[in-house]
């Protein structure tokens, strides 16, 4: 291969379905219980790689003024060519649409993108057990990203379980432009060592949310009477008391969501982006008019057989069928 290779990339984004914190880990890192799923919201990454003796990374991302070697896009890139010893020049344009520090892990789907695609224009393919190696060391909700779709996520997030996905519900997400520091979200919420408290949020996880998964049926929003699960009782975000107190126009902002006639409404991450989920479009763009609002803007949740197909699309004709993306060649 001595031409370049390039392809343009959906980097999609993700919400919480539930979030639980636990206590803090001896490594000074929390314990958690969540559940990530994929949405269609998503970034757009032109990406290009030239075959040299020379190893190169440009990173450009207009809108961010941080320098590229702080990209966890661009990070990624130089973490796979030293662990590939893949040599040439690679260019990331990255077109921001996920909102930057709104909880919908962004940076972390960046840098997945680049994880899943460098393998296939570079053709030195790695192990998925390898690559999730690469994606912990650059963040905490990065390994996700290899995955898609839903799954349970403990530890800091980066021991993950793929889960059933959910219905295709849709959703509108809002996103206030707040900024919330996550490591203040994190100590106003003065978790110690594990203690019965911990273990209560554990058992309260696994009996409210893994116990229902089984049961979810397929054809929810075509008529079928049966009640989100979310509605009674799942869905619980700990950051959600911390952060409203400290910006009380986010818990305003769920408020509104939840008028909608919304089958559940909540904050994504540490924030500060809300979202409401419905159980069809119409019902999405109806309540997207009673909000009439510049920062609303509608997604559905994106199963993980979508998140797959889209990342073949975006990479054919260079790679195979398998997962993660392997070259022709692999």
């Amino acid at each position: 291969m001595s031409t370049p290779r390039r392809a343009q990339l959906r980097s999609f984004a993700k919400v919480n379905l539930d979030l639980r914190v636990l206590h803090r880990r001896p490594d000074g890192f929390h314990e958690i219980r969540s559940l990530f799923h994929t949405i269609s919201l998503a970034d757009r990454i032109d990406l290009e790689f030239a075959p040299g003796v020379r190893t190169k990374v440009v990173t450009v991302c207009p809108g961010v003024e941080s320098p590229q070697e702080e990209n966890l896009a661009h990070r990624a890139a130089v973490a796979f060519l030293d662990r590939s010893k893949a040599r040439g020049a690679v260019t990331i344009a990255i077109r921001k649409s996920i909102p930057i520090g709104g909880g919908l892990g962004g940076g972390s789907s960046n840098a997945a993108a680049i994880l899943l695609a460098l393998p296939v224009l570079t053709g030195k393919s790695l192990p998925m057990s390898e690559m999730a190696a690469i994606a912990s060391t650059l963040g905490s909700d990065v390994p996700f990203f290899l995955l898609g779709g839903a799954a349970i996520a403990l530890g800091r997030g980066e021991e993950l379980y793929p889960a059933p996905d959910f219905p295709a519900l849709h959703g509108l997400l809002v996103s206030p432009g707040i900024a919330v520091s996550t490591p203040d979200a994190y100590r106003s919420l003065a978790r110690g060592v594990a203690d019965a408290s911990s273990v209560r949020i554990v058992r309260e996880f696994s009996s409210q949310f893994v116990s229902l998964l089984p049961a979810m049926p397929r054809d929810f929003g075509s008529g079928s009477s049966w009640v989100f699960p979310l509605g009674s009782g799942l869905g619980v975000n700990d950051f959600e008391a911390p952060v409203f107190r400290a910006h009380p126009q986010l818990r305003r902002w769920k408020s509104k969501l939840a008028q909608t006639g919304a089958l559940h409404a909540m904050m994504s991450g540490s924030g500060s982006s809300l979202f409401a989920l419905y159980a069809t479009a119409e019902a999405a763009k109806r309540a997207e008019a009673e909000l009439s609002a510049g920062e609303v803007r509608r997604f559905r949740l994106l199963p993980r057989r979508q998140y797959r197909q889209a990342w073949r699309r975006s990479l054919h004709p260079y790679s195979n069928q398998l997962w993660p993306p392997h070259p022709h060649n692999a």
